[in-house]
């Protein structure tokens, strides 16, 4: 794995993902000493972390490009995940996405998290970070919201939003 720093935000710690941690995931199988929340990991953390492994197997490690388990800083619980869906494309735009399991929800920590990973985006030297939400998931649009991303229009399942950086 190339050398990816953790991210540590005020209440959190987001742990980049190596090829063993997405591993375990994709397998649902802690290792001895992994701290996970109840339901985690979720459906979309185990497509994440399977989409993770495709990625390095096609092009490498994508260095800070990746997905990142979201822990609490206070006692390393993993409460959910948020990353990247592969690398920037030939404009420099890369896509995000996050989710928490059902007992982290309405805390803040999606937005804290988002606020982070946007802030690794700009400092990996993407130009603009794109995300959506299905068009019933308020929470989600109002977390894209808070973090500075715009909406820019929607399709008959999704609303789409965008931070230039």
């Amino acid at each position: 794995m190339t050398n990816v720093k953790i991210i540590e935000t005020e209440r959190l710690l987001l742990h980049p993902l190596s090829v063993d941690d997405a591993r375990r995931i994709v397998d649902a199988r802690p290792a001895p000493g992994d701290r996970w929340a109840e339901e985690y990991p979720g459906a979309g953390d185990g497509r994440s972390a399977q989409g993770f492994l495709n990625g390095v197997a096609e092009r490498g490690d994508p260095g800070a490009y990746r997905p990142y388990a979201i822990q609490l800083l206070a006692d390393g619980t993993t409460v959910g995940g948020i990353g990247f869906h592969g690398p920037p494309d030939a404009d420099g735009v890369v896509t995000i996405g996050y989710g928490l399991v059902p007992g982290a929800r309405g805390k803040g920590y999606a937005s804290e998290s988002l606020r982070a990973l946007i802030a690794r985006a700009r400092e990996a030297g993407a130009t603009a970070v794109r995300g959506d939400a299905d068009l019933d998931n308020i929470a989600s649009q109002r977390v894209m919201e808070a973090a500075g991303m715009t909406y820019e229009g929607e399709d008959e399942k999704v609303r789409n939003y965008c931070l230039v950086l």
